[in-house]
C-alpha cells in the first residue's frame, strides 16, 4: 500500500484533537441551558444546518431515489453521533477532558479492531494481530495510570 499523502494523517489528528474541544464546548452549553439532551439537539441542529449549507453549496445533494435504497444499517449514523454528542457533553465534564478521550480512543480501537477483522461496515478485511491486540491493551494500560493520577 502507498503512503498517504500528508493531509491524509493529519485531517484524522486535527479531528480527533476537535473531539475533547467538542465535548468540553457541549458540556458547557449542557450547563448553560440545564439540559444534556438540549444541548446535543443544538449542536446537531448547528452543525446539520452548517452541513446543510456546505451541501448545497457544492451540489451534492442525493435524490429521494438513491435515499429510498439505503439500507436501514445505514441510517444509524446519525444515532451513534448523538450517543457520542450526549455522553461527551454529560461524561466529559465529570470525568475530565483526558480520562475521558482515552476511553473514547479504547472503545474506537476495539470496534476497529472488531471492524478490520470481520471485514465490517465496508472497512477491508485485516485480522487480528498479536501487536494489534498489545497496542490496544497500551490504551488500557494508559487509562488505568491517568486514573492513579
Amino acid at each position: 500500500m502507498p503512503a498517504p499523502v500528508w493531509w491524509l494523517l493529519a485531517l484524522p489528528l486535527v479531528a480527533g484533537a476537535c473531539l475533547p474541544l467538542q465535548a468540553g464546548i457541549n458540556g458547557q452549553l449542557a450547563k448553560h441551558v440545564s439540559s444534556v439532551l438540549a444541548a446535543g439537539l443544538i449542536s446537531f441542529t448547528v452543525g446539520s444546518l452548517a452541513l446543510l449549507l456546505v451541501v448545497l453549496v457544492q451540489r451534492e445533494a442525493p435524490s429521494f431515489g438513491l435515499l429510498r435504497g439505503v439500507s436501514w444499517w445505514q441510517w444509524c449514523g446519525g444515532f451513534l453521533g448523538v450517543f457520542f454528542i450526549v455522553t461527551a457533553a454529560f461524561a466529559g465534564p465529570r470525568v475530565g477532558a483526558l480520562l475521558f478521550m482515552a476511553l473514547v480512543i479504547a472503545g474506537q480501537l476495539g470496534m476497529a479492531l472488531t471492524l478490520d477483522h470481520f471485514g465490517w461496515a465496508g472497512f477491508r478485511e485485516a485480522p487480528i494481530s498479536a501487536g494489534k491486540l498489545l497496542g490496544v491493551l497500551a490504551i488500557g494500560v494508559g487509562i488505568w495510570l491517568i486514573r492513579r493520577g
